[in-house]
């Protein structure tokens, strides 16, 4: 259900995986991982406990608007990424920024932005996400420090 192409499917799992981790209800390892990442996020709470729009609406970043799906999808990236170590040496650096930053959820903040961007130019040059550039773009995070 959760690699499923129609929004509404994503969006709904999103909110039975919550329920599941809130109930403390038997999941399924993704339910679980969506539940881990739902919990640092406070403010999508009643979004997903409540029969709201919320899972039909049109997030505009034209407008400042912040998709809280694709905010979320993206943690859920970066830890299967790091778990998996996948690209080669995603966990290497992770630790890296962990032990910078010493918060796990501002370590994946501080990567968002090279995934985001790494993803944003393969879909609009119709590609493969170039792992190399997504690393070097990391260890740039981390040179920065």
């Amino acid at each position: 259900m959760m690699y499923s192409q129609d929004r509404n499917q994503i969006r709904t799992f999103f909110r039975s995986a919550w329920k599941k981790y809130t109930d403390k209800q038997p999941a399924e390892p993704l339910e679980i991982l969506i539940g881990d990442v739902i919990s640092i996020h406070p403010e999508y709470h009643n979004m997903l406990e409540n029969d709201s729009d919320e899972l039909d609406k049109d997030y505009q970043p034209e407008e400042g608007q912040t998709n809280p799906f694709l905010h979320m999808g993206m943690h859920i990236t970066l830890r299967e990424q790091y778990n998996s170590n996948r690209p080669d040496g995603i966990q290497a650096l992770y630790k890296k920024i962990l032990i910078k930053t010493g918060d796990p959820h501002k370590a994946e903040h501080m990567m968002m932005d090279c995934l985001a961007e790494n993803l944003w130019k393969a879909q609009k040059n119709g590609e493969l996400p170039d792992e190399k550039a997504y690393l070097d773009c990391i260890k740039l995070i981390i040179n920065r420090f």
